[in-house]
């Protein structure tokens, strides 16, 4: 999943995604590595696991969620 600025509701586990800052039910998302230190020094980076981040498009506050 590559980042967008396509904004919608989302649900996860059967339930609908909602802002724990202000309520709202509309983000859009993006991926972040996860990078460890280990990682890095090996200089293999993207490898690390990903996390998908859903940002709320009312207070842009971010809810991260690993695959």
């Amino acid at each position: 999943m590559a980042q967008t600025k396509e904004v919608k509701t989302y649900s996860i586990s059967g339930k609908t995604l909602t802002c724990p800052i202000c309520n709202h039910t509309a983000f859009w998302t993006r991926e972040t590595l996860m990078n460890t230190p280990g990682m890095t020094f090996l200089g293999i980076e993207w490898a690390n696991r990903q996390a998908v981040n859903y940002i709320c498009n009312n207070c842009g506050h971010i809810l991260w969620f690993m695959k």
